[in-house]
């Protein structure tokens, strides 16, 4: 039986490069700091002898965990597998290990967060979920970890923590005037659930693009909804028995848009014939649904890679002034599902 080869070590990178073994720290660490024809050298020996950084040893002498955690309200729904995308793409050039914890099957108490950072076992996070407590939040404070926490896509109100998102009222603005190019006037909305700052956020621009163009409401054409599938096919239930039924439904997610479709077609309505339906989010499904979905859509891979850089930003503490909220835009796609009135 052949012998395993023992694994390379600094020493051996500083005797092929002639140098000490505080010099290949150095350059492993602050290459800056070492002379370029010093840091081809010692680069060329690691290559050579197949030297690999102990990485938890490394974290031990910067005291820092080396792992960010993602928190994640429920990693089953299509629309986070964009964002995760982004994020992991946004981490892969650190040497931070991404970590994903879903909220909805594990839900975070009160102390959990401020003990993972208390504990060493995570250097930052970023939250995807809007509905973690203010007093956990307000423990990582305390902690002293405030300034290594970023949001994405949902915030908590009151908060004074950096937020990446799309712009919601924008979108619901663009959806509402689509339809209204189209012709219509009755104009339905499902929103997200009570309390949740995108449906709050999306229902202010249903609300100012609706009175902008003086459009009329009736409190039933606001049916509220959860982002899920479920709730579509409800909202289509009560839309089947509306005594004035709207000619078009915007959806506040996607996955709601499909659930209504299906309600819709099977109550014996033609899409977009007798109904027109436009949808929040453009998931991966949106484009191959039938009637193929018209949508906002948000950039969720850029979202993703955006909090990474944030997050990263903050860890490194360079100083730079961040933006408390960044927007990213969204924009109108236009399918099968959207169509002028009968």
């Amino acid at each position: 039986m052949s012998k395993i080869p023992k694994p390379a070590t600094i020493q051996d990178v500083a005797r092929v490069s002639q140098v000490s073994t505080a010099t290949v720290s150095r350059v492993l660490s602050n290459p800056d700091l070492v002379s370029k024809s010093t840091r081809v050298a010692v680069l060329e020996a690691i290559r050579e002898t197949g030297y690999r950084v102990n990485q938890a040893a490394r974290n031990l002498r910067m005291k820092r965990a080396g792992a960010v955690l993602i928190l994640v309200p429920n990693l089953g729904k299509p629309f986070y597998s964009g964002i995760l995308a982004g994020i992991s793409e946004g981490f892969a050039g650190s040497d931070y290990a991404v970590l994903i914890a879903d909220t909805e099957s594990n839900p975070l108490q009160e102390e959990t967060l401020a003990g993972y950072f208390r504990d060493g076992r995570i250097d930052g996070a970023i939250s995807l979920d809007g509905g973690i407590p203010s007093t956990a939040l307000q423990q990582c404070v305390t902690y002293g970890a405030g300034n290594r926490i970023v949001f994405l896509c949902e915030w908590v109100e009151g908060e004074a923590f950096p937020v990446i998102s799309s712009d919601n009222a924008e979108g619901a603005r663009l959806a509402i005037r689509h339809l209204h190019d189209l012709g219509h006037k009755k104009i339905a909305h499902v929103t997200g659930p009570d309390g949740n700052v995108l449906t709050t956020a999306r229902r202010k621009g249903v609300v100012e693009e609706r009175t902008r163009l003086g459009l009329p409401a009736r409190p039933e054409w606001i049916i509220r909804g959860d982002f899920s599938l479920e709730s579509g096919h409800e909202a289509a239930r009560r839309i089947l028995a509306m005594d004035e039924r709207p000619t078009a439904v915007f959806c506040a997610a996607d996955m709601v848009a499909f659930g209504l479709i299906s309600g819709l077609v099977a109550g014996g309505l033609k899409v977009p014939g007798d109904i027109s339906v436009v949808g929040f989010d453009d998931i991966e499904m949106s484009g191959s649904y039938v009637p193929a979905l018209t949508t906002i859509r948000q950039d969720r891979h850029q979202l993703g890679r955006r909090a990474a850089e944030v997050l990263l930003g903050q860890l490194a503490n360079t100083g730079k002034a961040l933006p408390m909220k960044s927007a990213l835009p969204v924009e109108l796609v236009t399918r099968a599902s959207s169509a002028p009135p009968n």
